[in-house]
């Protein structure tokens, strides 16, 4: 069976016309960038002013960009065209919006009070959208929270968002729990809704956790999560459910298939560990390294299995390690300029397309979020691909931080458009890096703690 980390290629490809248009404009400041008005051929900036630069750039897409009714993250966002798909909501990357609240209120781009109230609103708005058995859609109609089908079929649960989403639920809990009675008060909201999942409806009553069901369609997609990809965060949140929860058994045989899920497989003399599904000789996109551990800290994560940590280095030592090697010969690709993984990308004819990039499937595309989100794995080659990109900023530093997806071989096309899905764990992983602040948060959830227990961590 195809998974569907491989068929959203095509349907986002595909969905270019969903949800409706709106009067909302909004008119970037230009940002202060460091460097500017030297003498030197190339600019200047640190280390340290390029990642605040990059955090503060990046994060004007979940507050300015933000769809107005329900302050919930875009699924993308067009400068050129800024009316496009501009109710649709989507609800993973409002889940990571929901950690670039905090990280801003953190670093001081918004005040604390500014926060909460946006939160206010994102959660009173998820309070009242669509669920089905518990899960919010793909897809979220920001004006009304009603779904808006990502395919024909799916109409209805997305267990895989869903957990994108609750991992920002939990991070919210946490930061506020302690605070004012207000605070507290969303504190608590967050916690129920993340607990209002019904996670083992999901399971069919077999061993294995099931991405979507709706009331039209049921389980008639019926794609089952199975490692390795990006969905291991929904195993670890369906089994930390106090109501709702899965064992050990569900994640055995689903996620890790029985001891499948492991690989003997090398490359660049690195060690895979995992089969990577659907590319198992260089590894898949690098957004299975990112998405679940936004929240869930891989450092000091491992199974029966294996060493999460070790994996997600690896994946991302070989990504850039294949880019220095260059076999394709493309422009440009080597220590400053890598990294592969899903984005927007250029189709034939020029135009923008979209396409899940990887060693396997290397069409010539850099997307910056690539690099940027790996930097705690690899900081010292993400922070040269940070240079590089900052070095090309009139090009690729658009109103919302480093444009989608380039490349230098086609007489360095840009992509210039965003999506919240690459946007957020730019700002989310270089927090971790930087201080942990969302790990932190995420593992200190007692839930959370019981739920990696449960399953043998």
């Amino acid at each position: 069976m195809i998974k569907k980390t491989w068929s959203l290629i095509l349907l986002l490809a595909l969905a270019a016309s969903c949800g409706g248009g709106d009067d909302y404009t909004y008119v970037p400041t230009p940002p202060v960038l460091p460097g500017e008005g030297s003498d030197d051929d190339e600019p200047t900036i640190t280390d340290a002013e390029l990642m605040d630069l990059v955090q503060e750039e990046t994060f004007k897409y979940f507050w300015d960009f933000a769809e107005p009714n329900s302050g919930g993250a875009k699924e993308r966002y067009h400068p050129d065209d800024p009316n496009r798909d501009s109710q649709v909501v989507t609800s993973g990357g409002t889940g990571f919006g929901l950690m670039a609240i905090i990280v801003g209120i953190e670093r001081g781009f918004i005040s604390r009070t500014e926060g909460v109230a946006r939160m206010t609103t994102l959660l009173e708005f998820l309070e009242n959208a669509d669920r089905f058995h518990g899960a919010w859609s793909h897809w979220i109609n920001g004006s009304t929270g009603t779904v808006i089908p990502f395919s024909p079929l799916d109409d209805g649960g997305d267990l895989v968002e869903t957990a994108f989403l609750v991992q920002g639920l939990i991070c919210i809990k946490e930061y506020l729990k302690n605070g004012s009675e207000e605070e507290q008060a969303l504190a608590q909201q967050a916690d129920d809704l993340w607990k209002g999942v019904e996670w083992d409806w999901y399971t069919q009553n077999q061993n294995t956790l099931y991405w979507h069901w709706s009331p039209n369609n049921g389980f008639s997609i019926n794609l089952e999560l199975k490692g390795y990809n990006e969905v291991l965060i929904t195993y670890v949140l369906a089994a930390a459910s106090p109501d709702f929860g899965i064992e050990k058994e569900v994640y055995t045989n689903g996620w890790a298939s029985n001891g499948g899920i492991q690989s003997s497989n090398t490359q660049y003399g690195l060690p895979l560990l995992v089969k990577h599904v659907g590319a198992e000789q260089f590894g898949g996109p690098l957004f299975w390294a990112h998405y679940s551990y936004l929240g869930l800290n891989p450092k000091t994560l491992s199974d029966e299995y294996v060493d999460y940590w070790d994996v997600n280095v690896n994946h991302s030592k070989i990504n850039y390690q294949y880019c220095v090697a260059n076999p394709k010969g493309f422009e440009d690709y080597g220590e400053e300029c890598w990294g592969l993984t899903a984005s927007y990308s250029r189709n034939n004819d020029g135009s923008i397309g979209y396409n899940a990039h990887s060693p396997s499937n290397d069409t010539g595309i850099i997307s910056p979020t690539a690099a940027i989100s790996s930097i705690p794995y690899t900081p010292q080659e993400s922070l040269k691909a940070m240079h590089y990109f900052y070095k090309n900023k009139d090009k690729l530093l658009g109103p919302a931080g480093f444009y989608d997806a380039f490349s230098p071989e086609y007489n360095f096309w840009v992509a210039e458009a965003y999506l919240a899905i690459d946007q957020g764990p730019q700002i989310i992983m270089i927090e971790n890096h930087r201080t942990g602040l969302l790990w932190n948060l995420f593992m200190g959830n007692e839930e959370v703690q019981a739920g990696l227990v449960k399953l043998g961590f």
